[in-house]
């Protein structure tokens, strides 16, 4: 890196071009390949959250990156005229990004993006859950760039541990909270700052002004994409008290116009592995033991040795169950009533900040979920948007995350912003210096009227 500590703007475009390129001409390959680590994965799917994400993402950041590495004005204390101040961002080095299985590429390449963009090198580390996709990274990144430049490695729990303990100035980590707080210990041992873009229960609110099958239907598509292995995927609902029945019944129909199918659908994404399916049953067989009603959302049952989860709704839910304590990760979708605003607020402040809400309608409910409650970022009158639009920072809040990246704010996590003022060859500094006597008195009482 100190050989070339500021790459020039065509070398940092260069690069993003180098990606850009390398991502279209590998389009197929990586498809099968995400989709051959998932059981099957929507091609479809891939195709509109990943690949298309990576390369709005690429062009976003070439467009702007001229603008991005200007240094900034800032004021200058009047006692300190004609002086001058700058904010200058400087690459802070070498980047370490940990990217989950869900989304393996847009959460391998989104971050990089913004890192090379800002100037860094950057070492990727992909989950050992997506073997097929990290070994083609591999080589389609080696192909492309000098290993000084971005790297891809690949391995299991041993060599993301090593990973993490890496002198890097900078590592972003996605992921579960458990394990993020675990990298944040090990990087604190170099005091590397980090970002992470950790998860939790993100609430759904549907407001009495909104119609309750349209919402239903965008609840749906949020919650069944990929599988509901998204980490902003609605999470639970909020409905009007004496609405849940109805908002059930309308994800039903949403459901099966989505997908027909289940079983040899290839727009529905089987499971990542056994283990998670396992958890998904286990999340609806205790949440009926417990006294929660189990809706199911599709005519065709789950297929376990395909990893197909037939999407349900649960009402009746309660605290103690697992399915309201931690995030579900799939398409399990518990439905609660809620009586005013103020209540819905209360269930959201009673849980832990989440990534993502979402509210359906307007007035002055809105304004109040927005003012009053906590959260990484807010979609309106839809799902999983915000996350889709490269001018708004990415992030968490408490134990949903810490830091953000996409576009200029992206820039600038992966930047030095660097401090430089200079001074006038005519500076009135002269006048603050020792030996202290009456002028320096006279000065000083200026300086405090």
């Amino acid at each position: 890196f100190m050989a070339e500590p500021y790459p020039a703007l065509a070398t940092r475009r260069d690069r993003l071009e180098r990606l850009e390129r390398a991502l279209r001409r590998h389009e197929a390959e990586i498809t099968e390949a995400i989709s051959g680590d998932f059981g099957h994965r929507s091609p479809e799917e891939t195709l509109l959250f990943e690949q298309f994400i990576c390369i709005e993402g690429i062009r976003h950041a070439r467009a702007r990156l001229r603008r991005w590495m200007r240094p900034t004005r800032r004021s200058v204390a009047w006692w300190s005229l004609p002086g001058r101040a700058r904010i200058r961002y400087q690459p802070k080095g070498v980047v370490g990004v940990i990217v989950p299985w869900n989304y393996p590429l847009s959460l391998a390449v989104g971050p990089m993006i913004p890192a090379l963009a800002a100037g860094n090198r950057v070492i990727v580390k992909m989950s050992e859950f997506t073997p097929r996709l990290g070994a083609l990274l591999a080589r389609v990144v080696a192909e492309c760039f000098d290993p000084a430049e971005l790297s891809v490695v690949n391995g299991g729990i041993e060599v993301a541990k090593g990973f993490t303990s890496l002198p890097f100035d900078h590592l972003l980590f996605t992921g579960s909270t458990p394990v993020g707080r675990d990298v944040m210990r090990s990087a604190s041992a170099n005091l590397t700052p980090v970002t992470l873009e950790l998860g939790g229960k993100s609430p759904v609110v549907v407001g009495e002004d909104f119609d309750l099958r349209e919402a239903a239907s965008r609840v749906v598509h949020g919650k069944l994409a990929n599988g509901g292995q998204t980490c902003i995927a609605p999470d639970y609902a909020l409905v009007p008290a004496g609405s849940v029945d109805e908002f059930i019944a309308a994800c039903r129909r949403s459901t099966v116009e989505l997908y027909p199918t289940l079983a040899d659908n290839t727009d529905y994404t089987s499971i990542i592995n056994e283990r998670h399916f396992d958890r998904l049953c286990d999340y609806v067989e205790e949440a009926r033991r417990l006294g929660a009603t189990v809706h199911e959302l599709h005519p065709d049952a789950s297929v376990p040795e395909r990893r197909r989860f037939s999407p349900v709704a649960l009402s009746g839910v309660t605290g103690e169950m697992r399915v309201m304590r931690e995030e579900i990760f799939g398409p399990i979708l518990p439905v609660l009533p809620y009586g005013t605003v103020d209540e819905a607020i209360r269930i959201i402040r009673g849980r832990s900040h989440p990534l993502a809400l979402y509210y359906f309608g307007g007035g002055a409910a809105l304004e109040r979920v927005l003012r009053e409650t906590i959260s990484g970022g807010v979609t309106v009158n839809n799902t999983l948007l915000h996350f889709a639009q490269e001018d708004l920072p990415f992030g968490g809040v408490g134990p949903s995350g810490i830091g953000a990246y996409h576009g200029s704010e992206g820039f600038r996590t992966f930047s030095n912003a660097k401090p430089v003022f200079h001074d006038n060859r005519l500076s009135g500094s002269a006048l603050l210096r020792p030996p202290y006597g009456r002028l320096f008195r006279i000065v000083t009482r200026l300086l405090y009227r």
